[in-house]
């Protein structure tokens, strides 16, 4: 403020005066004048002056912000604005905010210094945190060497009966990043269940035990104290066979769970949708992404606790929601682009434009930025060089193209960050300026060069100076490429009748889209015809015709009958697809024969079985049953279909002691998601009927993440015991002699049990194995068939985990539910409303473009020799008998542009040299090459 500015002058601090106070003074002038000011500041008076401004909770017109602020986001003269907008859906994703850890006093979070969050953590493994990534303990800077994590802060606990789902996996990732940055480091992690039960997480929690040696203990951590002269933590707990420890640390990270913030609930409030007691939406599992207002929908964790994969589906899918609201109005308030005639630069000589990034301190931080962009203005073939702070920023990319325009550039270089991300944008901005997208060039001088090297000003200065000269040299010889349309075939193939494709088609269908929905079976459903109870049945909570999963399945039948855009093909399989996206043409065989049908794109729902493998002595005794017969067990019974007489005590037809085994099988390499939720279900419903029963559910790790913690909770006050086995010392089941049973021998299942440091033997009616979710017959025949990929279980791979996550790799493919891998059902009836967004985002076009970085093959060079149609991943090349080859030979290779991926592995395998991928032909990397060479 002024009166502070005023008393630094007194002092000597500050050498001006100004003429009035600070808040009197124009915007302008007193941005002048505060920039003079601070110029006389040292760190500390900076330091202070920051804390002052942050703990202020009135803003007091200092403009400290303004001039701090490098991207000149901040304007202290914009008011608020009320707006009126007319829409016909309404999206809600107001995410989560961390838990206050300080709530939590027992750990000491903003006492002891070296008691982080789980969040402050992953800042200080960033290279663009505080410390440059390097882990430091706040209260001396020292790198520690003894690492606690503390799980459940927030979660599970008196105030939060769920488990926040993601915080076991973000410990591992953070512990395995701590390793890798410093090896010596020892790191606990201290849990009560490992929570792995996503796509890939198991595997990554047993890397991290055996690769990086991180240690994992079973336990609550009650508190934490401090050794107050070294800052050093101390730990109290007990280990499973019953034993007192007390271990020190030099950090220990609390791994906080998600809540709603009251911003959110009040966002909730005012649209009017229901809200739990935590805040968080209300959906129905048969309608994971509706709220209880029409048009209104709910995803990400402001529904539930999830993790990014889960939150990017149901993005997907609640456009797709709204997309069916929106059909008839679809392209009625399109606004296109002007288009901006492309200009011929064909004869003219190079007049090259390089654009080099500040971004913020993530590139200039490490490197001298003007000093790059001056040695580019000396380059051959530039014309104009210079830097900018963001070059990403919307005023940037105006100002590129607004100097592309006046400057007559004819190709442009931008050195900055990934081209990955960002490349897309620029060529945008050349293309408003009226020059081929495909004339720009990207040096990754953060990537490459910034983060690699952040204690080498001078070596990533030069190295930075090398990648400019290479994108230069390269951009010279860029020439500009062209695309084609081709017609898009309106019309969608969905592989599989379960809920997942019976919901995807629906989605499409209601978008104004023919779909053909083809099943293997006679009827539809899939593994919803096998399901009788919903958890809500089974925990006495919610309406029970609404959350009655066959009266589902009868209606979402009903409905794909019903619908005239679907055309359901029974007992029909997809024998082969030929074609690429837009326009496919799909073989399949049904009852009549073969025939074909032409779509756009396609959905593969294809779903996943129960395992019924032999461990554990399944099928050597009918009293050894899967989850999935047990629950029609319950059914039946419950539906008088044992065959009791009228006045019968029902209750004597169920067992009266129950064994469960968990992570069965195929479950001991990845975990199947839903079996412990499966198996406490069935649990719960048995007491429900039967109060008395004994139930033991023999576990590695209870799964429940999420809501489904709460039925963890219910199982464990109706009395259900629970006995952890590890994976060394599984349990073992067997048929001993004797007994009371009608064949004159009983099960025996014996299990070691840690605590009690002995072995226990259980004399159960029943054995129940929870056997996991294993790809459907014939999924990996139709993978070849279709040339979709598959990971190492058997279950199809998505193209990108978190980027693209319902995509597959070859374009036009998208797919959904437990081909995927295993999943509840509304996860798997959200990921298909998510794939018939992706799906519809092709079939609303008319035309698609097709070419541009594409290969292509110079007939004149091939001498057929098959190697591009051996190498190519995605099976495009092919040899065209009408094509004269090499000396006239018949046949040449032949790339459809259309399908062609770009990943230029024929151009390098191509033994005669006649393919050439473009924007990345020969002469192009030649030159780069050279560039790179010279001195």
């Amino acid at each position: 403020t002024g009166m502070e500015i005023e008393e630094r002058v007194a002092r000597g601090e500050v050498h001006i005066q100004p003429r009035v106070p600070m808040d009197e003074l124009p915007v302008e002038e007193r941005l002048s004048t505060f920039e003079e000011v601070v110029a006389g500041y040292t760190d500390e008076q900076a330091q202070e002056e920051a804390a002052r401004c942050l703990a202020c909770g009135v803003c007091s017109e200092c403009l400290s912000c303004v001039y701090a602020c490098q991207a000149d986001a901040i304007n202290h003269e914009m008011v608020e604005q009320v707006r009126d907008i007319e829409v016909g859906a309404v999206l809600l994703a107001p995410g989560f905010e961390a838990y206050d850890a300080e709530e939590s006093g027992e750990y000491g979070w903003g006492r002891y210094p070296n008691v982080v969050t789980s969040l402050q953590f992953e800042r200080l493994l960033s290279a663009a945190g505080p410390t440059q990534g390097h882990v430091q303990r706040p209260s001396d800077g020292e790198t520690p060497r003894r690492i606690a994590f503390i799980q459940c802060v927030g979660s599970r606990d008196q105030k939060h009966d769920y488990c926040s789902s993601v915080c076991c996996m973000y410990a591992t990732k953070e512990a395995i990043l701590s390793i890798e940055h410093e090896p010596e480091t020892e790191i606990t992690v201290f849990m009560m269940d490992m929570r792995a039960f996503s796509k890939g997480y198991e595997e990554y929690y047993r890397r991290a035990r055996e690769r990086y040696g991180i240690r994992y203990v079973r336990c609550r951590i009650s508190a934490v104290k401090e050794d107050p002269r070294s800052h050093d933590l101390v730990l109290h707990y007990v280990t499973e066979g019953r034993q007192l420890r007390e271990e020190t640390f030099d950090l220990v990270v609390l791994s906080v769970g998600m809540e709603i913030p009251e911003r959110a609930r009040e966002l909730g409030r005012r649209v009017g949708v229901e809200l739990d007691e935590y805040g968080f939406c209300r959906t129905s599992p048969f309608a994971p992404l509706e709220t209880t207002r029409p048009g209104v929908f709910a995803l990400g964790p402001f529904r539930e606790p999830k993790d990014i994969p889960e939150s990017v589906v149901e993005a997907s899918g609640a456009a797709g929601l709204a997309g069916a609201l929106l059909a008839p109005a679809r392209w009625t308030r399109t606004e296109a682009e002007p288009d901006v005639p492309e200009r011929d630069v064909t004869g003219e000589e190079p007049r090259i434009g390089v654009f080099v990034c500040h971004c913020g301190s993530n590139i200039a931080g490490f490197l001298d930025v003007p000093g790059v962009a001056e040695y580019a203005a000396s380059l051959p073939g530039v014309v104009h060089a210079e830097d900018n702070l963001y070059t990403c920023s919307q005023d940037t990319v105006r100002h590129i193209t607004q100097t592309t325009k006046e400057l007559g550039l004819n190709r442009v270089v931008v050195a900055s960050c990934t081209p990955l991300t960002h490349e897309s944008l620029f060529q945008d901005a050349i293309r408003q300026a009226g020059l081929n997208p495909n004339l720009f060039e990207m040096a990754n001088i953060r990537n490459q060069c910034s983060w690699v090297h952040p204690d080498d000003w001078d070596g990533a200065t030069e190295k930075a100076r090398d990648l400019v000269r290479m994108a230069v040299a390269k951009a010279a010889q860029l020439r500009p490429l062209t695309k084609t349309e081709v017609q898009v075939q309106k019309a969608a193939l969905v592989v599989g009748g379960g809920p997942a494709g019976m919901n995807g088609a629906l989605v499409l269908s209601r978008q104004g889209f023919p779909v053909h929905l083809v099943e293997r079976e006679d009827r539809l459903g899939g593994n919803l015809l096998r399901l009788y109870h919903s958890l809500q049945e089974a925990t006495g909570v919610g309406a029970r015709m609404w959350l009655d999963p066959r009266a589902y399945a009868r209606e979402l039948v009903a409905k794909v009958e019903a619908d005239p855009l679907i055309t359901v093909h029974l007992k029909t399989e997809l024998l082969s697809t030929s074609g690429f996206m837009g326009n496919f043409v799909s073989r399949l065989r049904g009852p009549e024969g073969e025939f074909e049908v032409r779509h756009g794109a396609a959905i593969i729902a294809t779903g996943g079985v129960e395992y019924r493998g032999p461990e554990y002595g399944y099928g050597s005794d009918p009293r050894i049953l899967t989850q999935q017969e047990f629950e029609r067990v319950l059914a039946t019974w419950k539906t008088g279909e044992l065959g009791e007489g009228a006045g019968a005590d029902r209750s004597t037809s169920l067992p009266d002691s129950v064994v469960m085994i968990q992570c069965v099988g195929p479950a001991e390499r990845y975990c199947s998601r839903i079996c412990c939720t499966t198996a406490l279900k069935n649990a719960l419903m048995l007491k429900r009927h039967k109060p008395d029963a004994q139930i033991t559910v023999i576990y590695r790790d209870i799964r429940t993440f999420g809501f489904k913690e709460r039925i963890y909770s219910e199982a464990r006050r109706a009395g259900v015991l629970f006995v952890h086995y590890d994976f060394d010392r599984k349990p073992e089941v067997r048929v001993a002699a004797g007994g009371s049973s009608a064949s004159g021998d009983h099960l025996e299942v014996s299990v070691w049990e840690e605590s009690l440091g002995q072995e226990l033997v259980l004399e159960p009616d029943l054995v129940v194995l929870s056997m996991p979710v294993v790809p459907s017959e014939g999924a990996h025949e139709l993978a070849a068939r279709l040339k979709l990929p598959v990971d190492l279980d058997g279950f199809f791979l998505e193209a990108h985990v978190k980027l693209r996550p319902v995509d597959f790799s070859s374009d036009g493919f998208f797919l959904a539910g437990m081909a995927h891998y295993p999943k509840f059902l509304g996860e798997a009836i959200a990921q298909a409303q998510a794939a018939a967004a992706r799906a519809a985002t092709i079939l609303s076009r008319d035309v698609l473009e097709v070419g541009g970085v594409v290969a292509q093959v110079d007939p004149e060079k091939c001498v057929g020799c098959l190697t591009c149609v051996r190498i190519c991943p995605y099976h495009i090349p092919q040899i065209r008998a009408d094509l004269a080859g090499a000396g006239g030979i018949q046949g040449a290779a032949y790339i459809e542009p259309a399908q062609c991926h770009g990943c230029g592995v024929c151009a390098g395998e191509c033994p005669a040299r006649a393919i050439q991928l473009l924007h990345y032909r020969d002469v192009q990397m030649e030159a780069k090459i050279a560039a790179l060479l010279e001195q």
